[in-house]
């Protein structure tokens, strides 16, 4: 009897455990895929899938590796649209998650290609040749067009707009989300790294969210990438709709309301909280200084490289040491924290004294103060073949006398060919040449140069 209650149990178990892995095959078809999974693909992804966890170690990866010059530490080649393409594909490799892409002929790509197999790999993406002739071939086969078709748009919150959210703007241009800054230390909580057409081994730029009101026809505003997921043995999209973040409330007239534009709407929602006018002048003051303090080694660097003429504008060297997009990012920055002053009537002595009380080391003998570079920032050389001096705006007399030179002789030049065959443009030219110059006598008197540029 003893016997016959252990066979029956022991039928019992078994049966079970038949059951439950039959449950689990059926409910996991990924399991089959795993097995099959080819050795000639681009990368294998195991069980590894897209969840909402996943979207924020992505965020938190882009956070912290994204800087202006990865692009050029791994010498590839970016438009607009291919930063959030080859950002996401990098990532989904390091992570082995899925990958895919819609191509200009409407052909969906990803991990599970074959194409180039006949490329050795790698364990690191940067040395796996596969991965990286199928990233070159993606950047080539995709552009602004075709992100539309491999994203979704979310709803506006904390939670959903993180690093790693692309911002498409129509058919023209796109970007990534690369920082979400509360405490009133930015312009905008977002910041989006971009590049620009034509393709080409260039540092990212950064800057403060901007865009126009978004279109629900072609998708455009805050998106993010849709899932690839594994259904009948191959590989598609999840349905737009059954994302977890996904959300058309962007769209509607009511996300508008109470506020100026789509950007100040977006600003918001992100960040809601109504800072001190102080308390956002110096978080905004610090985030400048920052940026200043990481100028430092950039100028110092390219002077080394570059002082005697070795890196012509657009050369890869220039593109390395430049600091052109990081200028214009502390431009808008001292030009926000001037309207946090006059909009709410801070007292200007007192600002004054505190920018002055921050001082930053330049190169080993010079230094100079956050008010240095408030009053000169329109004057900062982004050139690293340029004299330390003048990266910090310290030339700026000189420079000043330079671009009025400049204008001057556009004026001869303008009236010397124009001046008979075509008056009319001529007189339109020079006129824009005289505003030039006037807005530059202004900068002399302001700076104290002691010169001044006469308007003829």
């Amino acid at each position: 009897m003893q016997r016959c209650r252990l066979t029956i149990c022991s039928k019992s178990i078994v049966y079970h455990f038949f059951i439950f892995s039959l449950i689990i095959l059926i409910s996991t078809p990924c399991l089959s895929q795993t097995l099959n999974e080819s050795s000639d693909q681009i990368w294998e992804v195991g069980l590894n899938r897209w969840t909402i966890e996943e979207e924020y170690r992505f965020g938190k990866w882009v956070e912290e590796n994204i800087t202006e010059d990865f692009f050029i530490r791994y010498r590839t080649p970016t438009d607009c649209a291919d930063v959030p393409y080859a950002i996401r594909w990098i990532y989904a490799r390091i992570a082995h998650l899925p990958a895919a892409a819609t191509t200009k002929d409407g052909k969906l790509i990803g991990h599970w290609s074959k194409k180039w197999k006949h490329f050795p790999t790698h364990p690191d993406w940067r040395q796996d040749q596969r991965f990286r002739a199928a990233l070159l071939h993606l950047l080539s086969e995709t552009w602004t067009g075709t992100l539309p078709l491999d994203s979704y748009p979310i709803r506006i919150s904390p939670d959903s707009v993180t690093p790693g959210t692309l911002l498409c703007m129509a058919k023209s241009h796109c970007a990534i989300v690369g920082h979400v800054s509360l405490g009133g230390s930015q312009a905008h909580p977002l910041q989006t790294w971009e590049s620009m057409l034509p393709p080409k081994t260039r540092k990212l730029v950064l800057r403060n969210f901007f865009s126009a009101k978004p279109e629900s026809k072609i998708r455009t505003g805050l998106v993010k990438f849709r899932w690839p997921v594994l259904a009948n043995g191959g590989w598609k999209y999840l349905p737009v709709k059954e994302h977890p973040f996904y959300s058309e409330e962007q769209y509607t007239p009511g996300f508008y309301e109470g506020y100026e534009d789509y950007v100040e709407a977006v600003a918001k929602r992100i960040d809601p909280k109504n800072y001190e006018p102080m308390e956002k002048f110096v978080n905004v003051m610090g985030t400048i200084t920052r940026f200043l303090r990481d100028r430092v080694s950039i100028a110092l660097a390219g002077y080394q490289q570059c002082r005697n003429g070795g890196c012509p504008e657009g050369s890869e060297l220039w593109e390395i040491h430049n600091t052109l997009g990081l200028d214009g990012m502390i431009n808008l920055l001292m030009d926000h924290l001037s309207q946090i002053i006059e909009s709410n009537q801070l007292d200007n002595e007192m600002m004054e004294g505190m920018m002055k009380a921050i001082s930053i080391d330049i190169s080993k003998n010079r230094s100079v103060t956050f008010y240095d570079v408030y009053q000169n920032c329109s004057w900062l050389s982004p050139h690293p073949k340029d004299p330390i001096e003048a990266r910090w705006g310290m030339k700026k007399c000189e420079m000043i006398q330079a671009q009025i030179r400049i204008a001057r002789d556009c004026i001869a030049f303008i009236d010397k060919l124009y001046g008979k065959k075509d008056p009319k443009y001529a007189d339109l030219s020079i006129r824009q040449q005289k505003e030039i110059l006037r807005r530059l006598n202004e900068q002399l008197m302001k700076s104290e140069c002691y010169l001044t540029a006469q308007v003829n």
